[in-house]
């Protein structure tokens, strides 16, 4: 069935090709500012059945949709009690009213899906609102004040509680998305709006390898697979973000999230790079024992330039808990690729842009189905889970993209993907309104009692845009997911709604 699916989907690939053309425009793209905050927040949930409290940590971004409201993503993971490893995705959406010049409130809601293993979480699907208080600090924002989570899909998870969190300013400038791949000298773009200083981004996609030297699997070599973004904050000195799942070399179900800031040393006439790494975060599962959740992870990175902006990475650091009840000696590689956007010149001397393009990027939250997914057990069930997935245009119509899953109804409450791959978007037909897609996805997937073997699957699937607005998107698919050494291998559908723009890039001399 796998190989009638991927037939169809070349099939589909090359008809699309019909719609591919390219086109230049001689106007710079207008600049808008989207608006936004990050945040961190922090609460201590009340178990069931006198087990002790789990210590929750989120990390959200959202979204200014005008003065007063606001919308977004979060992840959240325990780094308390005896939970490590449950992990949920959800999305949020809230408003921000002053009371004076720094004070206001803020309310909101959080709606998501996750768990861990053996825990009350039934089928992982849960709402957190909360009301705060809050105090504006210019640079970052600090709120505190009430909260309630509740495990409504067969869960006993249920408490309220105080919670606390700290906002930071995250705005970027955007285009649209209609924009993508269209090219303009520097010279053209000094007299236009982009006329301002870069800013400095890198994704890396890696393989990493975890061999523990205490704890669950001690003597065993974790193979894990993720992404990790950074963002500079100056030329050397950078923050970033860094998730993997397990793909091999334990049971399904490991996943851990870091957040981190490290320095950046350049040599070699900027080819080589040496970078040094320290997280925090949270990671279990797959039956690792990490006890509360809460893990350090130090790092040290070096990497060569291959070309253009894509260099070469090797990494070797540590991963444990601090009270060292697991530790693990980490090794990997991995490609990462280097972007200078939103401005036309650097305050580094030694470099210079010759072009800037404007690169697609495409942010999707979707619901999944898996009709009849093959439980351990030896019964099948429909499962369904919250999905995030990000899109970085290679060209106009060819993606690279990430995505993480997480179940929120079908009693799977602790199962979570990770998975990276490649797709395909055609022009806009039907009054530039309609396209389509194709796309193969794979990487880490386990837990909740779904039939994942060792946790490696892979996930092609076909669908079609609806534009709604030039920044939202309806999006329907439907494909296949197949687990290597599992009994997974069942039709998928999914529908969610995408929010698109560009951004400008610069070119090196």
């Amino acid at each position: 069935m796998l190989n009638i699916f991927l037939k169809r989907a070349l099939i589909v690939v090359l008809l699309m090709s019909v719609h591919f053309f390219y086109a230049q425009t001689s106007t710079i793209p207008e600049q808008k500012t989207q608006l936004g905050f990050g945040q961190i927040d922090f609460l201590s949930i009340k178990m069931p059945d006198g087990e002790e409290n789990m210590d929750y940590t989120g990390l959200h971004y959202n979204l200014k949709l005008n003065d007063w409201s606001y919308a977004g993503v979060g992840l959240y993971g325990a780094v308390g009690g005896i939970r490590g490893g449950f992990f949920t995705l959800g999305v949020n959406a809230g408003i921000q009213q002053k009371i004076t010049d720094k004070l206001f409130v803020d309310a909101g809601l959080h709606f998501g899906g996750g768990g861990g293993k053996s825990a009350p979480d039934g089928g992982g699907a849960f709402i957190l609102p909360h009301l705060n208080l809050g105090y504006d600090f210019k640079h970052f924002s600090a709120t505190a004040g009430y909260s309630y989570v509740d495990f409504f899909d067969g869960g006993t998870i249920n408490s309220s509680q105080f919670n606390v969190a700290v906002q930071i300013p995250l705005s970027f400038k955007i285009a649209d998305f209609k924009e993508r791949e269209n090219s303009f000298s520097i010279d053209d773009l000094k007299t236009s709006s982009w006329n301002a200083l870069s800013n400095r981004i890198s994704l890396l996609m890696h393989l990493n390898n975890a061999y523990v030297t205490k704890g669950s699997y001690e003597g065993n070599t974790i193979r894990l697979a993720g992404f990790e973004l950074n963002s500079y904050i100056t030329d050397d000195i950078f923050f970033f973000v860094r998730a993997d799942g397990a793909y091999h070399g334990i049971k399904a179900g490991y996943m851990d999230v870091f957040l981190g800031g490290g320095y950046h040393l350049s040599m070699n006439k900027n080819r080589t790079n040496i970078l040094a790494k320290f997280g925090v975060g949270a990671g279990g599962g797959g039956g690792v024992d990490t006890k509360g959740g809460f893990l350090i992870y130090p790092d040290l990175s070096i990497e060569q330039k291959l070309f253009g902006n894509v260099y070469a990475s090797v990494n070797k650091g540590y991963m444990m808990s601090p009270n060292s009840h697991f530790v693990s000696s980490t090794y990997g590689l991995g490609l990462k690729y280097y972007v200078d956007r939103d401005g036309i010149f650097s305050e580094r001397e030694d470099l210079e842009f010759s072009e800037g393009k404007f690169k697609g990027f495409e942010t999707i939250i979707k619901q999944d189905l898996y009709l009849n997914a093959a439980r351990d057990d030896g019964f099948n069930q429909n499962m369904h889970q919250i999905s995030l997935q990000l899109n970085f245009f290679l060209n106009k119509y060819l993606y690279a993209a990430g995505q993480t899953s997480f179940a929120d109804f079908g009693g799977a409450g602790a199962y979570a993907e990770g998975i990276v791959g490649l797709g395909a978007q055609s022009n806009e037909f039907f009054n530039e309104k309609t396209s389509i897609f194709v796309q193969v996805l794979g990487g880490a997937a386990g837990g909740g009692g779904i039939s994942t073997g060792q946790g490696l699957i892979v996930k092609p699937s076909i669908g079609v845009n609806q534009k709604l607005t030039n920044k939202l998107s309806l999006r329907l698919g439907a494909g296949y997911v197949k687990a290597k050494g599992g009994n997974l291998s069942n039709t998928q559908l999914n529908l969610g709604i995408s929010y698109r723009f560009t951004f400008l890039s610069v070119k090196n001399l």
